[in-house]
């Protein structure tokens, strides 16, 4: 009896600096930075005035009139990288029974620009308690509910298989891609679209993160913003985005002559039950989660190629990922190369994490690790080979990618170029 597996077929990418992934890589590589002044809204009056926003415009994208205006911007992304996604894998849905297709979408913040749009309106600007109920949106309801962006994916999918979305913070990204891997490893369903997406640029979201000091002030310079692991840092920058998957069994992706990006060979969650935005600075918690993840796969800790750390940049998130990078892969964390795209397209919340395995996916591709931008001043309390400034040609076979998200949510995941067929007792 052979061991059902999951691995990635296919890439959809809807990221600032470019619509696609061909464009995201690229940002990647040139190791640009996405990052401006808001523009969505007017935030002269916000702490930070910065954000990652993608150049995006729905009918350039295929979008009808109709579904610009039935779908969240956040859904929106969902069903132009699900989209992009299916017809890089070759897959042909019609070909698999509807049953058999399952979707697990990601987000944190939801449909969040649609909803506050509408608040507005109804309460005229926030002026009334008794908001105005003859002139709501038609389609309220589906920016309330989370599930809408996982209803859209499968309609654009045919997928009548098992649907689900994730909202565990800033891990749901890597949380539903794990969610869509277990899919296809326990037989549920054999071609399953897994991603996150998130549209938090909104001043909701910016008031949230400016209340508690997490974003980056440095409005001056937007482009330089967002530091990770730089001894200079001062908090994250917001973004935007999207990326879906094509997971498939590996068995079956092999026998249709199907590209295959890599693997997923393992994964875990874990929690720290401590604080909902403080991190304990020994990173336990995640350091289990990163064992687990090792251990499901199968591999030792010095088969790891390359780190993609959450690198959020804010001073208590370097110092407990990279402790725990410490305690799980001993010496060994000293010699593999960590960075942080974050550095490049911003924290897009949930979707960040789906974001980085398309990121991870494509460095066992083309044996190329991002860098970790902006990086002039390393903390010198850290100690790592943090990729700085530049991508490098790097042999990639094994990726270790991390996610950390308030609520104290932790999430590892293992990334293998595609291995040969095993068997199990």
């Amino acid at each position: 009896m052979n061991q059902r597996r999951a691995v990635v077929t296919g890439i959809g990418v809807v990221a600032p600096g470019g619509v696609g992934t061909k464009a995201f890589w690229k940002l990647l590589t040139d190791g640009r930075t996405a990052t401006r002044a808001i523009s969505h809204f007017d935030a002269s009056g916000f702490r930070s005035r910065i954000a990652a926003e993608a150049d995006f415009n729905p009918a350039a994208c295929g979008l009808t009139a109709e579904e610009t205006v039935r779908m969240d911007r956040a859904a929106q992304f969902a069903v132009v990288a699900a989209r992009e996604a299916l017809a890089d894998s070759g897959a042909a849905p019609e070909e698999v029974p509807a049953h058999r297709i399952g979707v697990s979408v990601g987000t944190a913040v939801g449909c969040t620009v649609t909803l506050e749009q509408q608040y507005t309106q109804v309460s005229d600007n926030g002026s009334r308690w008794v908001v105005d109920a003859a002139d709501p949106f038609p389609h309220l309801y589906r920016a309330l509910v989370p599930s809408a962006i996982g209803a859209e994916v499968a309609w654009a999918a045919g997928a009548q298989g098992p649907v689900r979305t994730v909202s565990t913070g800033c891990t749901s990204g890597l949380d539903a891609v794990a969610q869509g891997a277990q899919y296809i490893e326990d037989g549920t369903a054999d071609l399953v679209l897994a991603g996150a997406t998130d549209a938090p640029i909104s001043p909701i979201t910016v008031a949230c993160f400016d209340a508690i000091k997490a974003t980056s002030p440095n409005n001056d310079d937007p482009a330089h913003a967002s530091r990770p692991f730089d001894r200079d840092r001062d908090g994250f920058v917001l973004g935007e985005g999207c990326a879906v998957l094509i997971l498939e069994e590996a068995g079956a992706a092999r026998r249709r002559g199907a590209r295959i990006y890599c693997e997923i060979a393992g994964y875990a969650q874990r929690s720290n039950a401590f604080h909902m935005t403080g991190l304990r600075p020994d990173g336990l918690e995640l350091a289990e989660a990163i064992r687990v993840a090792l251990d499901r796969a199968r591999l030792p800790v010095d088969s790891v190629d390359y780190v993609n750390a959450h690198g959020s940049g804010t001073r208590q998130n370097d110092r407990h990922e990279t402790a725990a990078f410490k305690a799980t892969l001993g010496e060994h964390a000293y010699r593999v190369p960590v960075s942080s795209i974050k550095s490049m397209v911003g924290h897009s919340l949930g979707a960040i994490g789906a974001i980085e395995v398309a990121a991870c996916a494509l460095a066992i591709e083309m044996d190329t690790v991002p860098p970790t931008a902006n990086l002039h001043t390393p903390d010198p309390e850290l100690g790592l080979d943090y990729v700085p400034l530049e991508a490098r040609e790097y042999p990639v076979d094994t990726v270790l990618s991390v996610g950390s998200g308030f609520g104290g949510f932790q999430t590892a995941m293992v990334l293998t170029a595609p291995r040969p067929e095993v068997g199990h007792d």
